[in-house]
């Protein structure tokens, strides 16, 4: 499920002046004194991720901008909704926008994704290395990774033990990598990412299967969902590369 803020920013500044981190504090801020806050500071899966605040460009005096948080977790997703209802005004770090009106809503599946927001996947966990596609521009390795930790995430949701031979999408799209940094308590943090597009073969899914493409829809794709990252949606056809007939 999603749920889509439409807010008013108060003043002008530049859109870089909002941060993610800014974002992921407001969701966990709006969070305190319900069950969901005692995983802030776990190492679990959190289950959800947000979108860049949109349309991308220069903030206007009362000019209408979106946020979209999303989750498998309906519950979640009804948690900041009851929390939002008591909201007129909020702050991304210094700026004030005003809550104009929020709406939830479901996405419906299917044939073609794109990333809105870069996928981060560790290439090695002990050395915090993340994938690069100029380090290593193996798309199999890419693939595995990015199924791997879908399945962690479907399978510890749901407590289950579901896996699949084939690669998660069948098609892909590079469009290109990222390096993005985020400051956290005076600490800067740079993540590598990358964007991309996919494709799926619905009509060959089962019940099971269109289950779990429906929470990754929902949970973000790779790692630090919760930050930001992975968040995808529905996209038109473009020039594929073929992984699997």
């Amino acid at each position: 499920m999603r749920l889509i803020i439409k807010i008013l920013p108060k003043e002008i500044f530049a859109y870089e002046e909002i941060s993610k981190y800014f974002i992921h504090s407001f969701i966990w801020n709006l969070l305190k004194d319900t069950e969901f806050s005692k995983f802030h500071d776990t190492k679990k899966f959190k289950f959800f991720t947000f979108s860049n605040i949109f349309p991308v460009r220069e903030f206007k005096f009362n000019e209408e901008k979106l946020l979209i948080i999303s989750s498998p977790n309906d519950y979640f997703v009804d948690t900041i909704a009851e929390k939002l209802q008591n909201i007129r005004y909020l702050k991304f770090g210094i700026h004030e926008f005003e809550v104009k009106e929020f709406k939830k809503f479901s996405m419906e599946l299917k044939q073609r994704w794109e990333t809105s927001t870069p996928i981060v996947l560790y290439e090695n966990n002990n050395t915090n290395t993340y994938y690069s596609t100029n380090r290593n521009p193996d798309l199999n390795f890419f693939l595995e990774r990015l199924k791997d930790n879908a399945l962690k995430k479907f399978n510890a949701f749901y407590n289950k033990n579901f896996g699949f031979e084939e690669p998660i999408f069948d098609r892909l799209f590079f469009k290109r990598q990222v390096a993005v940094h985020m400051r956290k308590d005076m600490t800067d943090f740079l993540f590598l990412g990358t964007l991309w597009e996919f494709e799926l073969n619905l009509l060959r899914m089962n019940e099971e299967k269109r289950r779990f493409y429906e929470f990754i829809m929902d949970c973000g794709l790779g790692e630090k969902n919760s930050l930001w990252f992975g968040f995808v949606n529905m996209k038109r056809e473009k020039g594929w590369v073929v992984l699997n007939k």
